[in-house]
């Protein structure tokens, strides 16, 4: 089951829903949730590799897209939003790595 958090655009002010988890609209109805929320690529690649493999690539991609989506909002310069256990959590289940200035932009885990 996917959870929310909150994104926001330091630069603008926009807030966004990310999520991670399994994605249950991406598994029910394809390629679709990915074009409602403005990204076109990846939903019509979506789309059309669900058609020869059968659905078997949505059912893949349900476990990988609110990830994806997600960490693409962190990478575009968003931060996390939340209440510092929303983010500490999400940190964890996206794999990244808590910064120590302001803000939770993007920053990979290393091992």
């Amino acid at each position: 089951m996917a959870t929310a958090i909150l994104v926001k655009n330091p630069q603008t002010g926009i807030v966004k829903k990310g999520l991670y988890g399994f994605s249950w609209t991406t598994f029910f109805f394809n390629g679709f949730p990915a074009l409602f929320r403005g990204d076109i690529g990846t939903g019509l690649i979506l789309i059309v590799l669900n058609l020869p493999t059968f659905g078997v690539a949505g059912l893949v991609w349900s476990f990988i897209y609110n990830k994806k989506y997600t960490l693409g909002l962190l990478e575009k310069g968003y931060v996390l939003a939340g209440s510092e256990t929303e983010n500490g959590l999400a940190r964890q289940k996206l794999g990244i790595l808590e910064k120590a200035s302001a803000g939770d932009s993007l920053s990979p885990r290393t091992a």
